[in-house]
This record gives C-alpha cells, sequence and structure tokens, in this order.
C-alpha cells in the first residue's frame, strides 16, 4: 500500500476465518442499512497511528482515503456497497459523468458539475477547471513530490517536461507559486471553468481509474499558499468535502466537523449524516476492540481484530464483523540490493533465491491465523488482480521452506555468516511475523538482527528515506501493498514498486527495474481485451520473481469490525472500511 496500506501503503493487521468473498453479514443485519437514515452525533473512530497526509495529492496510506473521502471531493469515485461487485464501478463525483477516451485512445474530456464548491476563507466558492489543473501540478512540488504521482507524469501529455523544470525551483512557497501559475501541462486544457481536457501519450484504460486517487483531486489556489501538506497548510485546511478539518493534534487526535459550504444536492456520492467525526489516535488493537464492542467507540481506522478476536466474532455469528479482499499482498519482503552489508551478498541473485527457499510462508500463515485467514502468495500480485494466477519459480505453490536448498544456494554463491538487519513495525501481529521469518531464516544458517521501528514512522520517515537503503540500515525488510485502486488495478501495484526511470520512486526501495516487465506492462495497458491484459499482466509477475527483488509470502482479507450503533456500515472501497460519510448513528 506503503499505499500502503500500504501504500496505500499497506500492511494489514488480520484478516477472517470465513472464506467468502468481499463483506460478510450483508445489509440486513446490525450495521447493515435496515431502519431509516438519522442525522446527528459523533462518530467515534480509534486509531493506533496519525494520518500519512491531509494534503490530497500526497497522501498514499490506504486508511487515510476515509479521511479524504469526508474532507474532499475527487473528480471520479465509487459508491460504498456492501456488494464486491457495485462498489469496485466507476461513479461521477466532481464530474457530470465517467469520461470515454476519443478515438484514438488518448483524449478524456471531464464536465465539471454544478455546484460543487470550497470552503473558501471568504465563503463558498465554484470548483473550477483550474482547480483541477492546480492539483495535477502540485504532485511533482519540489518540496513532497507525491508518492503516486508518477501514474500521472508519465502518462499525461507535457507533464514530465512540466516537473522537469519544477524541480529546478527552489522548495519555497513563493518560488512554487510562481512556478504553477506561470507554467502549464500541455496535455491539460480547460477551455472554460466547467471543462478540463486531458490529453496522454499513449493509451492507458485505467486512465480513469486514476482520476479517482486523491493525487488527481482539484486544489483551491489557497493551496500555494502554504508548503504542501506543512502545518499551516493543514491549520488552513480548505475542504470540498461534507466534513472540514476543525483540529488535529499530531499523534493524538483529529476532528472533523460539517462543511457548510458543502452543496448536498452536488454529491451522488455522500450522504454526511453525522455531525462530527472524531479520531482518537494512539490506541493498541485489543483495547480498541474492546471499547469498540463495549459501545464507547464506534469504527477502526488502521486497527483491525486481531486472529484471536476473529475466531471469537466468528464463533459468536457477529454480524458486525466483515472482511473483504482487497487484492493486496500483506507481506513482502523487500532485499536491500543497495546495501555493502556482508560484502554485498544481497546484490547477488543466487543468494536472493536462497532467501526465497529459506521462508517458512505456512508458518507466516498460521501466525496470522490459519488458511482461512491467510494464502501463502509467490508473486507480485495478490488474488483478485487482473493477471493473479498461481504459480511459483522457487519450489512448490505451498511455500513451505526449505531450508537445506537454501544452504546448498549460499554455498555456491560463496556466502557464508549472513547477518541481515531486519526492522519492523512495533503494530498487531507484526512482532509475531517478523520473529517467524527470523526463526525460519536462522533455520537455514543466516542470522537476523530484529529492531522495532514505529508504525507511523516505519513508511513514512524509515523505508521511504533511501539513505537508510544506501546506508545499511536495513538488509530485509516486511512491507505490503494495496492496489492503490480497485478493478484493473495491476498497473498500481506493478508501477509504483517494480519500476524506475531515473526518477526515484517512493516505494520501490532499491530502484528495482527490468525493461522487459516494462515492455509486457504496457502491452497489457494497451490489450485490446480484459483476458488479454491477464495474460500480460501474470508474465509481467513471472518476469519480475525472476529477478527476486522480494519474497511474496501472503496475502489476506481485510477484516473490519463496528460498534452496535452504527447503521448502514457499506465499504468504500479506496479505503477498505465503511464509508464514513453514509453510516448513521442509532
Amino acid at each position: 500500500m506503503a499505499r500502503k496500506q500500504l501504500l496505500t501503503v499497506a500492511a494489514l493487521a488480520a484478516a477472517s476465518a470465513l472464506v467468502l468473498s468481499g463483506c460478510t453479514g450483508g445489509g440486513e443485519g446490525p450495521g447493515g442499512g435496515a431502519g431509516e437514515p438519522q442525522t446527528g452525533g459523533t462518530l467515534r473512530v480509534l486509531a493506533n497511528g496519525d494520518v500519512d497526509r491531509i494534503d490530497p495529492q500526497l497522501t498514499a496510506y490506504v486508511p487515510v482515503n476515509s479521511v479524504v473521502r469526508a474532507t474532499s471531493r475527487s473528480i471520479l469515485s465509487y459508491t460504498s456497497s456492501n456488494d464486491e461487485n457495485e462498489r469496485i464501478q466507476l461513479q461521477a463525483d466532481l464530474a457530470e459523468e465517467v469520461p470515454t477516451p476519443s478515438a484514438d485512445g488518448l483524449g478524456y474530456e471531464i464536465t465539471l458539475r454544478e455546484g460543487i464548491t470550497w470552503d473558501a476563507p471568504d465563503g463558498a466558492r465554484p470548483i473550477v477547471a483550474g482547480d483541477v489543473e492546480r492539483g495535477i501540478q502540485r504532485i511533482c512540488n519540489p518540496h513532497i513530490g507525491a508518492a503516486l504521482g508518477s501514474y500521472f507524469i508519465n502518462l499525461i501529455e507535457g507533464m514530465a517536461e512540466y516537473c522537469e523544470g519544477f524541480a529546478e525551483v527552489a522548495p519555497e512557497v513563493e518560488a512554487m507559486k510562481e512556478y504553477i501559475e506561470n507554467n502549464h501541462i500541455s496535455g491539460i486544457e480547460t477551455p472554460d471553468d466547467r471543462t478540463v481536457v486531458f490529453t496522454l501519450v499513449e493509451p492507458a484504460s485505467d486512465f480513469t481509474s486514476m482520476l479517482s486517487l486523491p493525487t488527481a483531486n482539484p486544489a483551491p489556489v489557497e493551496a500555494l499558499d502554504y508548503l504542501p501538506d506543512s502545518p499551516e497548510y493543514r491549520a488552513n485546511f480548505v475542504a470540498s468535502g461534507p466534513y472540514t478539518i476543525a483540529e488535529h493534534t499530531p499523534d493524538v487526535k483529529l476532528l472533523l466537523v460539517r462543511n457548510e459550504a458543502w452543496n448536498a444536492d452536488s454529491d451522488p456520492l455522500r450522504n454526511a449524516y453525522v455531525d462530527e467525526i472524531e479520531m482518537t489516535m494512539g490506541v493498541e488493537g485489543d483495547a480498541a476492540m474492546q471499547q469498540v464492542q463495549a459501545g464507547s467507540a464506534d469504527v477502526l481506522f488502521d486497527i483491525q481484530p486481531s486472529p484471536a478476536n476473529i475466531q471469537q466474532l466468528v464463533a459468536a455469528n457477529d454480524e458486525k464483523f466483515t472482511t473483504m479482499e482487497n487484492g493486496g499482498i500483506d507481506q513482502f519482503l523487500w532485499f536491500n540490493t543497495k546495501t555493502d552489508n556482508n560484502g554485498g551478498a544481497l546484490k547477488e541473485l543466487q543468494v536472493r533465491q536462497a532467501l526465497q527457499y529459506a521462508i517458512d510462508k505456512p508458518a507466516v500463515v498460521q501466525v496470522m491465523g490459519g488458511e482461512d485467514i491467510a494464502t501463502v502468495t509467490n508473486g507480485i500480485f495478490g488474488p483478485g488482480i487482473n493477471g493473479h494466477e498461481p504459480f511459483s519459480l522457487f519450489g512448490d505453490e505451498s511455500g513451505k521452506a526449505d531450508p537445506e536448498k537454501a544452504k546448498e544456494l549460499l554455498a555456491e554463491a560463496g556466502v557464508t555468516d549472513l547477518t541481515l538487519k531486519f526492522p519492523y513495525r512495533n503494530l498487531g501481529t507484526q512482532p509475531d511475523i517478523a520473529q517467524t521469518v527470523q526463526a525460519s531464516l536462522e533455520a537455514a544458517g543466516i542470522a537476523v538482527e530484529l529492531f522495532p521501528v514505529p508504525p507511523t514512522d516505519y513508511y513514512a520517515n524509515f523505508m521511504t528515506n533511501r539513505e537508510n537503503a544506501s546506508n545499511g540500515e536495513w538488509d530485509i525488510a516486511l512491507v505490503g501493498w494495496s492496489p492503490d485502486w480497485v478493478g484493473g488495478a495491476a498497473r498500481s501495484v506493478f508501477q509504483p514498486q517494480f519500476t524506475f526511470d531515473g526518477t526515484p520512486q517512493t516505494y520501490n526501495y532499491v530502484d528495482y527495474n527490468n525493461d522487459e516487465a516494462n515492455r509486457l506492462a504496457a502491452e497489457a495497458l494497451a490489450a485490446a481485451t480484459p483476458e488479454e491484459a491477464g495474460e500480460l499482466w501474470h508474465q509481467v509477475d513471472r518476469t519480475v520473481m525472476e529477478d527476486s527483488p522480494i519474497v511474496s509470502i501472503v496475502a489476506r482479507k481485510k477484516a473490519n469490525y463496528h460498534s452496535d450503533r452504527v447503521q448502514n456500515f457499506q465499504i468504500y472501497a479506496l479505503a477498505q472500511n465503511g464509508d464514513w460519510t453514509n453510516i448513521w448513528l442509532r
């Protein structure tokens, strides 16, 4: 996710003992939506960590999509639904309708709705085409570039050149503001206040899906008066959604209140039943579950029920517990091929292949709750992604460790006394998973030095700090990744993590690249049918795994739980959680 979360950047903390796709519980049980909607009250959200960003252009952490949904409207989006097919269908949000490409596949024309507004300092002001262009322009600002920006930079005509120029600008407010106001992206035209025309450099059947990302959200002119996502930006946030930020104390509390400038008639996706949304941070998983079960809190942000919780909830047939497949890989083990640690051993393919055989994937599955909750994976795409097919280049598909094979390959590579630095997030089941990986590596004669990193720092400050890789601060690291959009989302797994064109990618921690995989991906994006695209994406998967940049370990479902007073708990796909803007309280 990084997206995942998981960036979303993207490591998920538990899943379900139910072998069902999509949510369980349906629409008739508690929280399913029975009864008449009620307006009012405060939705109480519990979180372990903080948001990664408030600035929509910059966020990539999957749970934060719940906050963005409430405060910032997108060009296109999704309806919240417990129907797994309905919730992945693109819907118009700020746009009047989902656009179709021009005859050559390169052009998309967007018409903005009437009545859409900013909560501007001087009162409600229309959102116009220039705001859409400004949002795209801010993606490659030299202060904090957007984590998901490469999708747009490499696709919209003239944007790469625009961003090259922007990179030369001082990362200061006045210099960046002047550049944005006096330069334009040739592939974005705004002939009038309600029309935006995008021109692409190549056909991309998933471009409309990209327009559902917060990265592409319009930006108000006031955003140029502050450094992106700075404390000043956050304190002067201009909302377009039904809620705005009343208070944000980092790592402590986030309070959203009604945006009086929001026009309900212009918004087909959000009903905004509750008056306030209050998120309390710093809560541990077990304590959070106890509060939600007791009714002193309502929903979870970056916390999921533990395997023990899940067993109890399933045994009790608790309809407030739901699961969904998200297409992501919950546990990747990245190899740091930038470091000279161990004489640069991890730069050698044979050494990385040895570690593939050493990892006991079924043992990780058991730690996460068993086979009904987690599934062994062997490639970069998880179940549900068009292009995912079961295969294994290292041993059989079961993922069972073969320590003797690992030792044999290390001996052939002439590597002895391998010692690996292994950071892990001190959150949920992550310590147990890290210890399980450590044990399987040690069974193959590989020493492991575990050390914890605070969960809020793990992605934002540790893994994405490129000096930590080059300086050898880590050798192997667990991350998760969820697709950045839903449906045909293979690009959103491959491009951010497994491509490098000279411009560093936030979540490609070691600048991995493979020209053949890139060629196959381009063919997949231009494919005439989903079936053809899926076969090509599977070839991409195999090509990447032949290089062994990661060990793919486990995919699992996203688990959600809510309190008894929550009604209409419908999944918003990008957040993989109930839609805060459509929940009501009883």
